[in-house]
């Protein structure tokens, strides 16, 4: 059986980049771990010093169960170098290159609007792109198999 795997993003600002990563891969916000009822109450259970919130956090899955979970932290050094790992954002369908050329542009464009930077276009291919607060991804059609 396979490791499954969570990701984790520093950041600036969880609340901006949880809401943008939600627009780009469908998830939605994680709900706490059993017994807790909130995430406030969840965070509350660690006492951790008062200037650490809630809201320096933002936890991601995909509703349906398949992708990783994702994690959007506050870290206090700002972002230096280009990543070593990014997410690849696959849009879902297949058919003509001219079919999927299509999504890949028209996924970049409504990342565009939610915050995103477009950084270079692959003619075709994939679209390289920034997230609000840079960290670089690419948009993409599906593989074959998914």
């Amino acid at each position: 059986m396979a490791t499954r795997i969570s990701l984790t993003l520093d950041c600036k600002d969880a609340k901006l980049l949880g809401g943008f990563w939600k627009t780009a891969l469908g998830y939605v916000d994680e709900p706490p771990p059993a017994p807790f009822k909130t995430r406030e109450e969840w965070h509350a259970s660690f006492n951790l010093p008062a200037e650490d919130s809630v809201d320096d956090v933002a936890w991601l899955c995909d509703p349906d169960g398949i992708g990783p979970r994702l994690s959007i932290l506050k870290v206090p050094e700002p972002k230096t170098a280009k990543n070593r790992l990014h997410i690849d954002v696959r849009v879902p369908g297949h058919g003509s290159p001219e079919e999927r050329w299509a999504r890949i542009r028209a996924k970049s464009e409504l990342l565009v609007k939610a915050g995103g930077i477009t950084l270079e276009e692959f003619n075709g291919h994939h679209i390289m792109m920034a997230d609000p607060e840079g960290n670089e991804f690419c948009v993409a059609a599906a593989r074959p198999e998914g």
